[in-house]
């Protein structure tokens, strides 16, 4: 595919841009075939684009954000980032503070690609058409609701692995679609459904057998025991790789603590040396320690975060009613679904993120392509009502505005507000 293209795309179906919409491409020096390509891709849509080059040495890594850039994540913000960067394990920590940086304040959109390589456009996991990225995203859509009422998962592999963990409380969501309601930023390639585990949860032996991000391909296993969702103990024969593993482990305090669990479903992506693709395989999992405060409900704050590639894995889900689903055998979905998660109806199914406790919703007008409603939901334990507007796109229905009413002060000034002017709406 012409990478070109792949971009655009990725741009078009993924982050949903829309043109004079501003795009700001944060690319490292060495990445510039592939920013130039973005840039390329954005100006097909007709998006305003500014293209930052990063200028690398081998055994230098950043730490900091760069202080001439700091006025495109504050006053002049873009709508949407796309970070193009090496995926070197040292630079990890400069990467999370950009993205939060980036995603602050919840308005903007990031498709964040540390180890992009040009071939992921042209051949890999983002050479993709319009037609496969939807093919994709229905496929993650359906895996999320068939775990939706899931609260324990217990991992085996060929390898070795033995885990058992717990989710319960922590919905899992996905980078194969923009998620409107929670503006949580993506990678690129897509290509999984993750979740932050319960971080005291996860026990027993992962045994590494593919991949380790940062590290890449691994020709020695990679052991770590785990008590109380924290690393007991890591044992490698390979010791350069040893040393890397422990040293990320050791950055801080909850850098040894569990912050993901993760399905690949990407069918183009490809066991490469950037683990960007990798972590993306189809059939395969992955587990992480650090960072997950971008997760639904994750409450670990390191500043680093180490992602675990484990091959041809066997998952089972243990639901609410004591029910057990089988998701993957040896690496292949399983197509059973358990039976209390028969699905409502599509047209009584309201089109609102898992991540929100629809308590009750009002349907002011819907049509076969446009659906207005009033909701009252709940997210960490507060209540909100929200005014939705939503529009049916290619058979699915799309957020197209959201106007949210915190309190009951916050609702009577609103309708004083509309009151006062509500006469104006009558033409003289």
């Amino acid at each position: 595919m012409d990478a070109t293209q792949a971009a655009q795309n990725a741009l078009e179906c993924v982050l949903e841009a829309k043109a004079g919409e501003k795009l700001i491409i944060f690319c490292d020096d060495t990445r510039a075939e592939i920013g130039e390509a973005f840039e390329a891709g954005a100006k097909n849509l007709k998006l305003k684009t500014k293209l930052f080059l990063f200028k690398t040495e081998p055994q230098v890594f950043r730490k900091e954000i760069p202080k001439n850039l700091t006025k495109y994540l504050t006053t002049r913000r873009a709508d949407i980032y796309v970070n193009l960067f090496r995926g070197v394990r040292e630079e990890t920590p400069f990467r999370i503070k950009l993205i939060h940086a980036e995603t602050e304040g919840g308005k903007t959109r990031l498709g964040h690609c540390p180890g992009v390589t040009i071939d992921m456009l042209t051949q890999g996991a983002l050479a993709l058409t319009g037609e496969e990225h939807r093919q994709m995203q229905t496929f993650a859509q359906t895996l999320m609701e068939k775990l939706e009422k899931a609260v324990k998962y217990e991992v085996t592999t060929p390898a070795g692995t033995k885990l058992s963990l717990s989710v319960k409380g922590r919905p899992f969501i996905t980078d194969t679609i923009m998620d409107w309601e929670r503006m949580s930023w993506l990678n690129l390639p897509t290509g999984e459904i993750y979740a932050g585990p319960v971080e005291d949860s996860l026990e027993g032996k992962l045994v590494c057998d593919l991949a380790i991000g940062g590290v890449g391909p691994l020709k020695s296993p990679v052991t770590l025991k785990v008590k109380g969702g924290k690393v007991d103990a890591v044992t490698c024969n390979a010791p350069e790789v040893l040393k890397r593993v422990q040293d990320s482990l050791h950055t801080d305090a909850m850098a040894k603590v569990v912050g993901e669990f993760a399905f690949g479903v990407n069918p183009k992506a490809r066991f490469v040396e950037e683990f960007l693709e990798a972590e993306k395989l189809f059939g395969t999992v992955h587990l992480a320690f650090g960072d997950n405060t971008d997760m639904p409900n994750g409450k670990n704050t390191s500043s680093n975060h180490m992602d675990f590639l484990m091959g041809n894995p066997t998952v089972s889900a243990f639901m609410e009613d004591g029910s057990v689903v089988s998701v993957l055998v040896d690496g292949k979905f399983q197509e059973e679904k358990p039976t209390e998660l028969a699905p409502k109806p599509e047209e009584d199914k309201l089109p609102i993120s898992s991540f929100y406790k629809v308590l009750d919703y009002i349907s002011v007008f819907k049509t076969d392509l446009w659906w207005e409603a009033i909701v009252v939901f709940e997210t960490h334990g507060k209540r909100q009502i929200g005014m939705y507007l939503w529009q049916k796109r290619n058979g699915v229905w799309k957020r197209k505005n959201k106007f949210g009413i915190r309190n009951l002060d916050e609702w009577s000034k609103l309708k004083d507000a509309v009151e006062q002017l509500a006469s104006k709406l009558t033409n003289k």
